[in-house]
């Protein structure tokens, strides 16, 4: 049986005729850029976030790099990050006149590792001085360790960009996790948190389309201007800005999908325990073939009554022989896919820059030992198990010798 890495057609089908009709009267308004179901989204995401503010935008991209902006990131400064991301985390730095600054990433998680980026802050005072930012990565579904980078952050006077593209509504725990309270929602810690919805997100769009949220009402106000070529009022440009709006079509086929991505965030959860239990029960655990995602704020969230712990946007074991599993997988049509096979770091466009000299050990191993296999809410048992039996035929063949 053929699995697909992701099929949309599922999630689709019951929304098909209410998303045709709330795409019709976009149409029928002739109302095609912003507006009021523009507005409505906002409300919601940021209701649903916790925070004052929502930004609808272009793109997750456009997400970060107009967060940035707004935060006058430009020449000269750094912004802490990681090297083990998709490319927008370090491509919105670059293409303000900024430069990343990376710290390894923690091998359990793959999110950024708050001990290194203290180490380097407080070893390198004369890098520490030209960080104007962070933007820790939700990397996969799951929060970053949000409290030391926070703290860092005071400590060194540093703005937070959240880059949550792969983690709207996944929560972090506060100091005393048992506070059902006190958990917030990726995206709601820093100054800004950025959204992707992209159509593969738990929150995915028709096409492109992204979202800043924040607390701060001068930044959000900022980040509206921005969004429209810097115009405020219309004509009249006090700012820089760029085209970065969100489109009204994107926005109620977006609305639509918020008052089910909980259903959506615990099936993927679900399909999640399902692995689990099939790689126990295949052996591959105990002779080391397979690492399995750890969920670190599991047993916390449980504890106070917490479901999105994690939201599994991607489900990403590490594999001995990874790169033959994955030629194999293809060849069994079973859906599978690198995030992410080469780090920032080592990516030709920075060659000049000096980038590949570094050496961040954790995301060059991620790098080549994980592949995200299907874990989308719709993916039935019978899949799950194929997926796992395609994994335990090829570790099976290398020690008959096949």
């Amino acid at each position: 049986m053929a699995v697909p890495l992701l099929d949309l057609q599922p999630q689709l089908a019951p929304l098909r005729e209410e998303i045709l009709a709330a795409v019709t009267e976009v149409i029928d308004s002739c109302g095609y850029i912003m507006g009021p179901k523009v507005e409505s989204l906002e409300r919601a995401v940021a209701d649903y976030c916790g925070v004052e503010h929502a930004i609808g935008v272009a793109s997750g991209t456009d997400a970060l790099l107009v967060a940035l902006m707004a935060l006058d990131i430009g020449p000269g400064d750094l912004v802490l990050t990681t090297p083990y991301s998709f490319f927008a985390t370090m491509g919105s730095i670059l293409r303000l006149g900024a430069r990343p600054l990376f710290v390894d990433i923690d091998p359990v998680t793959f999110n950024i590792d708050p001990l290194a980026a203290r180490e380097l802050l407080e070893s390198r005072p004369e890098l520490a001085a030209r960080v104007k930012a962070i933007i820790p990565v939700h990397l996969y579904g799951q929060c970053a360790e949000m409290a030391p980078l926070l703290e860092l952050a005071q400590r060194f006077g540093l703005a937070v960009v959240e880059d949550a593209a792969q983690a709207i509504g996944a929560l972090y725990p506060p100091a005393r996790a048992a506070d059902k309270a006190g958990w917030r929602r990726a995206g709601s810690m820093g100054d800004a948190g950025c959204f992707s919805f992209f159509p593969s997100k738990n929150l995915g769009g028709i096409g492109d389309g992204g979202m800043v949220i924040c607390r701060d009402a001068a930044l959000a106000e900022k980040i509206r201007i921005l969004r429209v070529h810097g115009s405020a009022p219309k004509y009249h440009h006090g700012l820089v800005g760029g085209n970065f709006r969100l489109d009204p079509i994107q926005a109620v086929v977006l609305e639509i999908k918020l008052g089910h991505l909980p259903a959506w965030h615990a099936a993927r959860r679900n399909n999640a325990e399902g692995y689990r239990r099939l790689f126990a029960d295949s052996g591959l655990l105990e002779d080391g073939s397979v690492l399995l995602p750890a969920a670190v704020y599991r047993e916390q969230a449980q504890a106070a009554g917490i479901d999105d712990y994690h939201i599994y946007n991607q489900f990403v074991p590490r594999f001995a022989r990874r790169d033959q599993l994955l030629a194999h997988l293809r060849r069994v049509e079973i859906g599978c896919e690198v995030y992410y096979p080469v780090p920032l770091h080592k990516q030709g466009c920075v060659a000049e820059l000096g980038y590949h000299e570094q050496v961040f050990p954790e995301a060059e191993r991620a790098a080549g030992e994980t592949l995200a296999l299907p874990i989308y809410p719709e993916l039935t048992e019978e899949m799950q198990r194929e997926v796992v039996a395609a994994i335990s035929s090829f570790y099976r063949g290398e020690r008959r010798g096949g």
